[in-house]
């Protein structure tokens, strides 16, 4: 038994959160919407710089490191500028870059640059593009963290 002084009368306990499917449908949802328009992106880049047979993949090169500069920026947003509301984060972060950037064609354009004979390309797209996706991450949150918070990391 609690003393009285520290008994709370006639003050309701919240009400239970929702859970299962009923809480995670507007996060599918937007997660979905935000993967269209984000695959849409990437279509799109890759119709306009489409390599020769057997070329370097520059477009999904390209379309990954700016994926996860985004990504960092997006974050230090999210995270320490905005009070971003709840499905901010998994629209743009999971959703739009998540549908942009595509490492799994990464893996596939590796197979087939060493497929067609050239295993130093397919060595040498494999380490840049790991290596430039790491940093584009990595600069852009500091960059992002210096211009909108006037800090250094």
């Amino acid at each position: 038994m609690t003393a009285p002084e520290t008994e709370t009368r006639g003050v309701r306990p919240a009400p239970p959160r929702r859970s299962g499917w009923r809480a995670q449908a507007p996060v599918v949802a937007v997660v979905a919407a935000g993967g269209a328009l984000g695959a849409t992106g990437r279509y799109a880049l890759t119709l306009a710089w489409r390599p020769p047979p057997g070329g370097f993949p520059w477009a999904t090169l390209w379309t990954n490191v700016s994926g996860c500069a985004a990504m960092g920026v997006l974050m230090v947003l999210v995270t320490d500028v905005w009070a971003a509301h709840r499905l901010l984060r998994p629209f743009l972060g999971t959703g739009v870059l998540g549908g942009y950037t595509t490492f799994s064609t990464y893996a596939v354009d590796i197979r087939t640059l060493a497929g067609a004979g050239r295993p130093g390309s397919a060595l040498a797209y494999l380490a840049v593009t790991l290596c430039a996706a790491l940093a584009a991450v990595w600069l852009a949150s500091a960059a992002a963290r210096r211009v909108f918070l006037g800090r250094r990391p």
